[in-house]
């Protein structure tokens, strides 16, 4: 096992009043929440090392100032934060993401700087002078309405701030003719048995055949053809559609969408065949050149194993390696033994381990080249249904040690330009359900990390739900140009 430090060991001050502390630094982070929500609705996202401070309660964003240990060593005081988060409310900023966390310790290490005259300078060329929104904001459509349709859903609702970028406009899923589908639809949205209640409020218009989610119209179309899609009595136009079925995954059938005359592009969330480019975000996002109908978001696993493999790989040169993911079990394994055109996946999900195929090894070398041929892999479904793990037995050009490894990957999570994809873990006791509805493409398992020379094994946890839904809105960002300016910038 790793060494570990002792994060509690404090560089500040000691604290002789326990409680007074607390409740000195609980009334400050009280008093951050409508802050935070004020800049969230003029477009201004705040983040604490990567997570966002919007909707969190008090004791949440106190939690966050801790979580901060994870990182430097040491955990963040309301006192330290709560000025600077002053200070940037005051400001007249365009829409973007400040990450108070990798500002304030900043700061801290550098005490010769001034604390105004620093955030003013980093925030300069964000100062807004005046609106520059779209005349109109970009409309959003998915197709499909399963586990990742909702999770989309949830996030895209969550993410919308100022609504001046883009909506969720609509949802097509398969014509109906039970009476209380709408009703039905609501409630898997609003209860999730793995994600929780969701954090808003859902209303069912019957009249309009939609849903009001967090105040955002959301119309449910039913339809069985792309084609036939009547967008335009929705006040529907030149639509980006998130196709989450899973039913069509090559040019042939995704053109259904595009011939469409109310969509401009579609977005697969599923491995995509033939020409179409598979997009990880933040490993070949840069392959996107703007023009493309149809973009595939590839799978949740490739969306897990590709940042560490590059990140290794681009550190010691991989030579060789397996890669094994102890999957979640999904809606495509029978709850129950029963005919399956697949092998083995016939057999009860629930009470079973079921080794199956995967097409990761390949997928990789799809998304990084360099690794063409030097990988295999394989997948065990288990009897849990959520949150899965990849384990990588690679074999490197050159020999390193698990502190080293460890080192590279904590660098990566929180101070390169990985850290919006990785995250780390340092837990001695981690296990899957920690990581439920992480939205980071991976989580790093520090703890688990052997090597043996040139032959190294890292465990890397994934939401293969909510992480991989996380990973299809940051595509869907960059494919409508809307990704935000992030602070401090890397």
């Amino acid at each position: 096992m790793v060494k570990r430090f002792n994060p509690d060991k404090r560089r500040r001050p000691r604290v002789d009043d326990y409680f007074g502390d607390w409740k000195w630094r609980e009334a400050l982070a009280e008093s951050m929440v409508p802050i935070i929500g004020k800049l969230f609705r003029n477009g201004v996202h705040l983040l604490m090392y990567g997570r966002p401070l919007i909707n969190c309660s008090a004791i949440e964003i106190m939690k966050l100032h801790r979580f901060v240990r994870e990182a430097e060593g040491n955990e963040l005081s309301e006192l330290e934060t709560y000025p600077i988060i002053e200070q940037i409310a005051k400001m007249k900023l365009m829409p973007c993401e400040i990450d108070i966390g990798e500002m304030v310790v900043h700061l801290l290490e550098n005490k010769e700087l001034d604390a105004e005259h620093y955030v003013n300078k980093m925030l300069e060329g964000q100062q807004r002078t005046k609106r520059s929104y779209p005349l109109r904001p970009k409309d959003v459509v998915l197709y499909g309405f399963g586990r990742i349709g909702r999770l989309l859903t949830r996030i895209l609702v969550s993410d919308t701030g100022a609504g001046t970028k883009w909506r969720l406009r609509a949802v097509v899923v398969r014509e109906s003719d039970h009476e209380d589908d709408l009703i039905k639809r609501a409630s898997l949205l609003r209860n999730d048995s793995v994600h929780g209640t969701f954090p808003g409020t859902i209303r069912v218009n019957k009249s309009n055949n939609s849903l009001i989610v967090n105040g955002n119209e959301i119309f449910i179309i039913y339809s069985n053809d792309p084609k036939k899609v009547n967008y335009k009595q929705f006040g529907i136009k030149k639509a980006t559609l998130i196709d989450n079925t899973g039913a069509w995954t090559d040019e042939e059938g995704l053109n259904q969408h595009i011939k469409n005359p109310s969509v401009e592009r579609a977005i697969l969330t599923a491995p995509a065949k033939g020409k179409i480019k598979n997009i990880v975000y933040g490993i070949n996002d840069e392959r996107l050149k703007g023009d493309e109908k149809i973009v595939g978001a590839a799978s949740c696993t490739t969306n897990a194993i590709t940042p560490p493999l590059k990140l290794i790989d681009e550190a010691f040169k991989i030579q060789s390696g397996h890669i094994e993911t102890i999957h979640a079990y999904t809606n495509d394994q029978n709850l129950v033994d029963n005919y399956h055109k697949s092998d083995r996946r016939g057999r009860g999900a629930a009470l079973n381990l079921v080794i199956t195929d995967t097409g990761a090894a390949k997928a990789v070398s799809d998304v990084i080249p360099e690794l063409k041929g030097k990988l295999t892999a394989n997948a065990i479904r288990v009897p849990i249904p959520n949150v899965s793990l990849a384990i990588m037995n690679l074999n490197l050009k050159k020999s390193v040690g698990v502190e080293e490894l460890n080192d590279l990957f904590k660098q990566a999570a929180f101070h390169s330009n990985l850290r919006t994809i990785i995250d780390y873990s340092n837990s001695i006791d981690g296990v899957s359900s920690d990581f439920y509805s992480n939205e980071f493409a991976c989580v790093y398992d520090a703890q688990a990390t052997i090597s043996n020379f040139n032959c190294v094994t890292i465990y890397v946890w994934y939401d293969n739900e909510y992480g991989y839904s996380r990973q299809v809105v940051r595509l869907l960002k960059k494919v409508l140009g809307v990704n935000l300016i992030r602070y401090p910038k890397q």
